[in-house]
């Protein structure tokens, strides 16, 4: 069976269970207990005879077993008692609940739909995409979906191209959402054509690092990655785990590759001990940092630098402020320019998030050892903005659409780029001669000023100016709450 027919077959019973008002995210959760535990039941039987994580009892077909009530009082039982475990299964189960009331659907669930199919007798590639291609049906249920950890995987794809992971380097994604950097950096390096075992053994356990701050998208990206064959191997060396990863330094790796949350927060309301509403402050203050500042973009940005290793190399997705904020984000951006090689910076088109309207880019740089002299020498900038409009249905951004950016910005031999219209370098010194370092350089003529017949979309529009004032706002609403601590 392929991957998207595998998909339709789950999806379809999903309509069933959101007339009892189970979200798309409830339905894919449960699904991961579900299919867990029946493949840790199929990787014990014969020809695999893996010895396994799961407590007799607590199994497959314990399940199997029962019925009705007795079903779902014994399915909470088991969610109860597996999330309180170490390894890959506490990290699967860690907090996990039925949402599955009716005992007569749960039971169709796992006698009808998962205990039908051999999951291990699937390829990884075909239990993987039809995983993948659930959590990209969560991410396009707008209003509740997950469309916040969902990275566009054409860009991704394109990200990992130009990137070129090599056998043997650790990769860390510290805000890996449902782990799309993770897989397609695995999938990349599995296809290097002289992989030894020790090399192949080494991807599947100790090359790649996931941090996530919610339980619940942790559990999806470790299922995701084992459905891909990654990190089921030791329940000591864990592929994700949950943490804030901006709390402090979680190891050094060769190379990151990361969409950070977007949003700025700067306080958040708690209830003190005497029930009054207190506002305490969201800034993250660390020794390593070169600036204090309660934006998160900007945070994870000086938290990247400090987890690569010397000459270690970053791709990471960041919101236009980040390239031009002043303060805090003038700081960071000239001890960037210093202390690392900051040579690229893909402009993204608008309309290629979950989230409407967002304007972001990625940036590529290189950590380098301490130096007098400035380490950024040119900075390329690739514009895929200026006159391109993307959607999410009718014209998905594809990655033949980033072809002609991973030509231009030469994997192989970075060093020798050409300019062309929407490539462009330029200086160290003009760069930093620029008004707060301003990072936001364009020099395309953006036709739909021009000619108001080449407008984008009145949806596209309406999104654009909604994210602005809502950016506004929030910056309003921030000055205001730190006039009140």
């Amino acid at each position: 069976m392929s991957g998207s027919a595998l998909v339709q077959k789950l999806w379809n019973y999903c309509n069933i269970l959101r007339d009892d008002g189970l979200s798309y995210g409830d339905y894919v959760e449960q699904l991961t207990y579900l299919l867990f535990l029946k493949m840790a039941d199929e990787q014990s039987r014969p020809p695999f005879k893996k010895p396994s994580a799961v407590p007799k009892g607590y199994d497959w077909p314990s399940l199997l077993a029962k019925d009705g009530d007795d079903l779902e009082a014994h399915y909470r039982h088991v969610l109860d008692t597996l999330g309180k475990r170490k390894g890959m299964l506490g990290v699967i189960f860690r907090k996990a609940q039925n949402k599955v009331q009716d005992p007569a659907k749960l039971r169709r669930l796992i006698v009808d739909l998962i205990d039908k199919e051999q999951w291990s007798s699937l390829s990884a590639d075909v239990k993987g995409d039809a995983y993948e291609g659930l959590l990209q049906k969560n991410a396009e249920d707008v209003k509740g979906g997950a469309g916040q950890y969902f990275t566009p995987r054409a860009l991704i794809a394109a990200m990992v191209d130009v990137m070129a992971p090599q056998p043997g380097q650790t990769i860390c994604d510290p805000a890996c959402g449902t782990g799309g950097f993770l897989l397609a950096a695995h999938t990349y390096i599995a296809k290097h054509p002289a992989l030894d075992r020790e090399q192949k053994k080494r991807l599947r356990t100790g090359s790649l690092f996931g941090i996530e701050l919610v339980d619940g998208v942790t559990r999806l990206c470790a299922m995701n990655l084992l459905l891909h064959g990654i990190g089921g191997d030791s329940d000591t060396e864990l592929p994700v785990v949950t943490k804030d990863a901006l709390a402090g330094k979680h190891g050094e790796y060769d190379m990151v590759l990361a969409n950070p949350p977007f949003g700025k927060k700067s306080s958040v309301t708690i209830v003190n001990e005497a029930g009054e509403q207190q506002r305490e402050s969201l800034v993250i203050n660390r020794d390593d940092f070169w600036a204090t500042t309660s934006n998160k973009q900007l945070n994870f940005l000086q938290h990247i630098f400090t987890i690569l290793n010397q000459h270690g190399r970053a791709a990471v997705v960041l919101p236009d402020n980040v390239l031009f904020e002043g303060g805090a984000g003038e700081t960071i951006r000239r001890e960037l320019l210093k202390q690392a090689d900051v040579h690229t910076l893909l402009r993204l088109p608008t309309g290629i998030f979950y989230a409407q309207g967002v304007k972001a880019n990625v940036l590529f740089f290189d950590r380098k050892p301490a130096r007098e002299k400035p380490w950024t020498d040119r900075l390329w900038i690739y514009d895929l903005r200026t006159n391109l409009h993307f959607t999410l249905k009718e014209n998905t951004l594809e990655r033949s659409d980033l072809d002609d950016f991973v030509t231009r910005y030469n994997p192989k031999t970075r060093h020798d780029r050409r300019e062309s219209e929407r490539f462009k370098g330029f200086t160290y010194e003009e760069l930093t001669k620029r008004d707060k370092v301003n990072l936001d350089i364009f020099w395309l003529k953006d036709e739909s000023l021009e000619e108001s017949a080449n407008l984008p979309a009145p949806d596209v529009i309406a999104a654009e100016i909604a994210v602005d004032l809502e950016a506004a706002l929030e910056q309003f609403a921030a000055i205001a709450d730190d006039l009140k601590v």
